[in-house]
């Protein structure tokens, strides 16, 4: 009798206690998703999956209580807040090279890569966390101004450099033509930093020059960026080096910040037999490496052929030397290559704005790490000028190539 006055008490408490538990969860529950009710709209995409194990209720609960608290409410903008919260989320990652873009940073990026915009002419990247030239364009303001490769940019205007992102320092360097961008620029020789006032204007982006030394029958082919019209541009130059009588080539990629891909792959194809790898991609730890092949026709690799490259020569210039270096045995000559070997993919998202992510690291063919480590040169040459006032890296691959059979 005993027993069964205590288990029906025990069912009891045990009952009690259930509701009570499903009680308070359900209100929980309810509370998150009241939060979550009170998301604005276009925020909330279905198609596409949420994450696992992250509760978000505390973000909610963030945005919910800066709209009821702030003192200035003309001044909550929730589509600043939106690109705001995915900057900080990007930004928290610590990599330099992957970055938010709003729809308006994200036009502006992809006109860079069309060839022409306003600014003064240079592609900047990071070095040792300090926004650093890589290059400045052939006669832009950047170039006229003094600027060169390695230049470290501390300050840009009013704006110190430390903790800016690239496109945020972009940003501010870019601007309509005629007006002028201050910088101040460290060198690595130099004991104090110098001001550069530099005045922006219409840049267009210059893509290939070649040169015929009919004398020494070479060609030499300045390459000065992988964007989409370079492969019409090589292939030209290509056709006209066959018809000619040229024997030898110098592949020009000093002060070439990079570009596409697909672009250096086509060029460097000219030269690599078709099938063989032209630049690994490594997506990390427990993922198998990718191999970006050649396509052919190789036609040059029949043309003794040397390379110059500096500290200017990034990225995809690092994958067409490095190539040439590992496949064919072509001899690098001048300075080490800048060393930016991240792979970076731009995700268009619904609204117009991107993320530009890194996604990869590149080596070359025989599996050596680009990224901070850079092309050591074959023939190491300072740059600067003959005492006849030539050019002397260009003038020691003329004289490297003079000397083969």
């Amino acid at each position: 009798m005993k027993k069964k006055i205590i288990l029906k008490i025990f069912a009891f408490l045990l009952v009690v206690g259930f509701v009570g538990f499903f009680s308070y969860e359900t209100g929980v529950f309810a509370e998150k998703e009241r939060q979550v009710k009170q998301q604005p709209d276009y925020l909330i995409d279905t198609s596409l999956e949420k994450p696992q194990a992250i509760d978000f209720a505390i973000f909610w609960e963030a945005w919910n209580r800066l709209a009821d608290n702030f003192i200035d409410k003309d001044k909550l903008d929730s589509q600043k807040m939106v690109y705001g919260a995915i900057e900080g989320m990007v930004e928290s990652i610590g990599d330099p090279y992957t970055t938010f873009f709003t729809p308006a940073q994200a036009e502006s990026f992809n006109e860079e890569l069309s060839g022409e915009y306003q600014g003064v002419g240079m592609v900047v990247g990071m070095r040792d966390s300090q926004v650093t030239v890589v290059s400045p364009f052939k006669a832009s303001p950047a170039e006229t101004a003094g600027l060169k490769p390695e230049d470290k940019i501390l300050k840009i205007d009013d704006t110190f450099t430390d903790g800016l992102t690239i496109e945020e320092a972009v940003k501010i360097i870019k601007g309509p033509k005629g007006t002028s961008v201050r910088l101040l620029i460290l060198r690595a020789d130099w004991k104090e930093p110098k001001e550069f006032v530099i005045e922006r204007a219409n840049i267009k982006i210059p893509t290939l020059e070649k040169e015929m030394r009919i004398d020494e029958k070479i060609a030499i082919v300045k390459i000065y960026q992988f964007n989409k019209i370079l492969p019409q541009e090589f292939s030209q130059a290509a056709q006209e080096i066959i018809s000619s009588q040229t024997k030898k080539i110098i592949i020009d990629l000093r002060n070439n910040p990079g570009g596409f891909l697909e672009v250096a792959t086509n060029v460097t194809s000219w030269f690599v037999k078709e099938g063989d790898v032209i630049t690994w991609q490594d997506k990390g730890q427990g993922k198998e490496k990718k191999a970006y092949k050649s396509e052919g026709p190789a036609t040059l690799s029949k043309y003794p052929t040397v390379v110059l490259i500096n500290s200017g020569s990034a990225s995809a210039s690092e994958i067409m030397a490095g190539a040439l270096r590992d496949q064919l045995g072509v001899k690098l000559i001048g300075k080490k290559s800048f060393g930016k070997g991240s792979v970076q993919e731009q995700i268009n998202l619904s609204d117009r704005s991107s993320l530009k992510i890194t996604i990869a690291k590149w080596l070359t063919p025989k599996g050596d790490s680009i990224d901070k480590e850079g092309l050591t040169p074959d023939i190491e040459v300072e740059e600067g000028e003959t005492e006849e006032g030539k050019d002397s890296q260009m003038e020691k691959a003329i004289e490297f190539l003079n000397s083969l059979k």
